[in-house]
């Protein structure tokens, strides 16, 4: 008789908030018994996912967008949080409006001219540092704009643009690839986390290290290396896999 299988591919979609402390509180040997011991759990979720965006490893969270360019206009914000702020004017590459919150950076850009028509073109941005950009004299000069300084603060990104677009530049946008922060853990314990799944397991294994120091403190060392083991596995299939090509040695017969 053939066995059945579930035809389904959603677990980590179904795994919720609080079926991943259990877990994580099972394998330090202890149980959730307080509300107490729940929002630790959640605490600790939240910076393990902190934890995450230092070590620059959450790369599903990849946006794209194109960012309005107004004439005189050499910088601008985009914000943590609606709460915070409003931020700059974007567009998807269908020229559909969107709001970006939570963009932890930008990691490449394009100035961009006749967006979504047949004659769409990108010419190059030069991505520049602190000192580069405060080495240029005057930086509310308008022209073509050619680079971009990206400045991070607690609550918001900003986007300097140099030089300044003019007239002629107030049409088009930049279109960038950037990185958006984890969606934090909230309070409804039902919901899913932001995590692909293959990162489920190195989440369950970070929790119950952070866990760990909390509740047992004797298990600590043996969690970090189950969670640093599980982190390392993720991080191997994480990564953008190249084609394979093998080329078959050829031996000639009294070469």
């Amino acid at each position: 008789m053939a066995n059945t299988t579930s035809g389904t591919h959603t677990f980590d979609k179904t795994f919720s908030v609080d079926e991943i402390v259990e877990e994580a509180y099972e394998r330090i040997g202890s149980q959730v018994t307080s509300g107490h011991q729940l929002k630790s759990a959640r605490r600790s979720l939240n910076i393990l996912f902190q934890e995450w965006g230092n070590r620059g490893i959450h790369f599903w969270e990849i946006g794209e967008t194109n960012m309005d360019l107004v004439e005189g206009q050499s910088d601008y914000d985009f914000f943590r949080s609606a709460a915070d702020g409003t931020s700059a004017t974007t567009v998807t590459n269908a020229s559909v409006s969107e709001t970006i919150i939570g963009m932890s950076d930008i990691l490449e850009a394009k100035l961009r001219s006749g967006i979504n028509t047949t004659s769409q073109s990108d010419s190059s941005l030069t991505k520049v540092n602190r000192s580069t950009y405060g080495g240029y004299a005057n930086k509310r000069s308008k022209s073509t704009p050619s680079a971009v300084f990206v400045e991070r603060f607690i609550d918001k990104v900003r986007v300097h643009v140099y030089p300044t677009p003019d007239s002629s530049n107030a049409a088009k946008f930049i279109h960038f690839f950037y990185l958006k922060r984890i969606q934090d853990v909230d309070s409804t314990y039902t919901d899913a986390t932001d995590v692909p799944f293959r990162f489920v397991p190195c989440m369950v294994s970070g929790l119950a290290f952070y866990l760990a120091q909390k509740f047992n403190p004797q298990l600590v060392q043996q969690m970090k290396l189950y969670y640093e083991d599980e982190l390392a596995r993720a991080l191997a299939e994480d990564g953008s896999a190249s084609s394979t090509h093998i080329t078959p040695k050829v031996y000639y017969p009294g070469a």
